[in-house]
């Protein structure tokens, strides 16, 4: 059934629970591919990282990327989960063109990793525990582009390009059980929970894990059903959602479309969707198969997998310092609360301000130019912090020349604009535009002087004792100076020459 109009957010959470299940897959940042040796490096020409292995061609045989399955028990430990003892991979049939093989080598009712779970903080600090049902081993498909069309969707195109560079790069897919009780922040929850996912994932330096490129994306499955009811409704389910808003988006939106179907009668069809960007709706894609319709049987040409207790213990005790303790850590050095901390880690900016420090900054000085000027320039130009053309070296450059008093901060405005300008570094930029500040007491002397003579009854204000009109004063050195005068000597000089002492 077709709905043109959605019931309102409260209308639906009125008279139905939310229910959902989060599927993450993570590509890893393996050299090879997950059963071949082919690189996995981005951008290279079309189908020129393949091989017999990977194109599913007869006679060749796969072997197992150690890398890739020490990755994903680093994952199952963080994520609190039970390693297994002897796991093995089955072929997942179903026919596409991106996937030559016609399976997928993934992993099926033997997971290397099961049963664990992941606190996640919402914006006001309440802490929701997600339980996560499984993460397991696979591969990545090939990438089809489709032309000819208006929204490069298959549908309207005159033609399919198929590009196999992709197909059989590692993935770990970490599988949510139902995540129930979260009522109206349930779009939240799976925002949080994605949010920290990346986190701990970048923290344990499997992958980049960067969403806008497609190493980490997520499948939000979701179903209501009534008040009081306990059996669950029928699932819809979101495809390769590709930001945290997004993903916020996408289940609200749902939230809102299934209560609109349900309350005119009609009846939810399990489905896969599509999620659209630019108005944060989603559209029908094919009917869902369930697990037995992929035929799943144990892949003949892979031995199982038996990590053994001892390398399981080495790799626990390897672990970094997982997300959440290294935050509550960082709060208190930095000596910030936890509504501040949230918007830095909502910023991106927390590991650009642990590096700016790192390089020589003191904390409150990182954490002012990273969430200032640079989120404002991230804000305006659609990045993230981390994908600025700015170091945090450079920053903490800047923040060392206030530090000297070579720069001011509407001084240091400028060179981190210069810096991002691709004019060079802080101290390329303060030459080029000469932007140091005036030190020199003598031409200080002369503006100071200048600036009396021309505001006669300004000064003799100040000499009555309005000490607070010395602002004007100021502001004129200033504008004089290009901004360029250091404004605390500046006042002090007029005080002294108008023979005025505060206090």
């Amino acid at each position: 059934m077709t709905v043109t109009e959605l019931v309102s957010y409260e209308d639906a959470l009125a008279s139905y629970d939310p229910v959902m299940g989060l599927e993450v897959h993570v590509e890893l940042g393996t050299k090879t591919k997950m059963f071949c040796g082919c690189s996995t490096e981005l951008k290279q020409d079309a189908n020129s990282q393949t091989c017999p292995t990977c194109l599913g061609l007869p006679g060749s045989l796969p072997v197992v990327n150690a890398i890739g399955v020490e990755s994903a028990i680093k994952i199952g430990l963080a994520l609190n989960c039970e390693i297994a003892e002897w796991c093995r991979f089955a072929r997942k049939n179903y026919f596409y063109p991106d996937m030559p093989k016609n399976f997928q080598t993934s992993q099926y009712d033997e997971p290397i990793a099961f049963n664990g779970y992941l606190d996640v903080q919402l914006d006001d600090g309440e802490i929701f525990r997600v339980q996560i049902e499984r993460a397991h081993m696979e591969e990545d498909t090939g990438k089809s582009l489709h032309v000819g069309g208006a929204t490069g969707r298959i549908h309207g195109a005159s033609h399919s390009l198929l590009d196999y560079n992709r197909a059989g790069i590692p993935l770990i897919e970490i599988v949510t059980k139902p995540i129930e009780g979260a009522g109206t922040r349930a779009p939240e929850v799976a925002k949080a929970y994605v949010a920290e996912l990346r986190e701990l994932i970048k923290a344990l330096g499997v992958s980049e894990a960067r969403m806008e490129q497609g190493q980490m994306r997520c499948d939000v499955n979701l179903s209501l059903r009534p008040h009081g009811r306990e059996e669950f409704g029928t699932r819809s389910e979101t495809k390769n959602v590709n930001s945290l808003r997004s993903v916020e988006r996408a289940a609200r939106f749902e939230i809102q479309r299934h209560a609109a179907v349900l309350n005119s009668g009609g009846t939810i069809v399990q489905e896969t969707r599509h999620f659209h960007e630019e108005d944060g709706s989603t559209t029908a894609g094919r009917i869902k198969d369930n697990a037995e319709d992929y035929r799943y049987f144990p892949e003949p040409d892979l031995v199982p997998v038996a990590p053994s207790r001892e390398w399981v213990e080495e790799l626990r005790r390897g672990l970094p310092e997982l997300p959440r303790v290294r935050r509550n850590r960082l709060r208190e050095e930095w000596g910030v609360s936890e509504h501040d901390m949230q918007s830095l880690l909502n910023a991106g900016a927390i590991d650009p301000i642990v590096a700016t420090i790192e390089a020589g900054a003191d904390a409150a000085s990182a954490r002012k130019w990273w969430m200032g000027e640079l989120a404002r320039n991230a804000n305006e130009s659609g990045r993230d912090l981390a994908s600025l053309p700015i170091t945090p070296e450079q920053v903490a450059r800047v923040t060392a020349l206030v530090k000297e008093g070579s720069l001011n901060d509407k001084l240091a405005r400028q060179v981190i604009e210069g810096v991002l300008a691709g004019e060079g570094g802080p101290d390329d930029v303060v030459e080029k535009r000469g932007l140091k500040v005036v030190s020199d007491e003598g031409a200080l002397g002369t503006a100071v002087d200048e600036a009396i003579a021309a505001n006669a009854g300004i000064a003799d204000k100040i000499r009555s004792g309005k000490v607070a009109a010395a602002g004007a004063l100021v502001g004129a050195v200033m504008k004089a100076t290009r901004g360029q005068a250091d404004a605390a000597r500046v006042r002090e000089l007029i005080l002294e020459k108008l023979g005025v002492t505060e206090g």
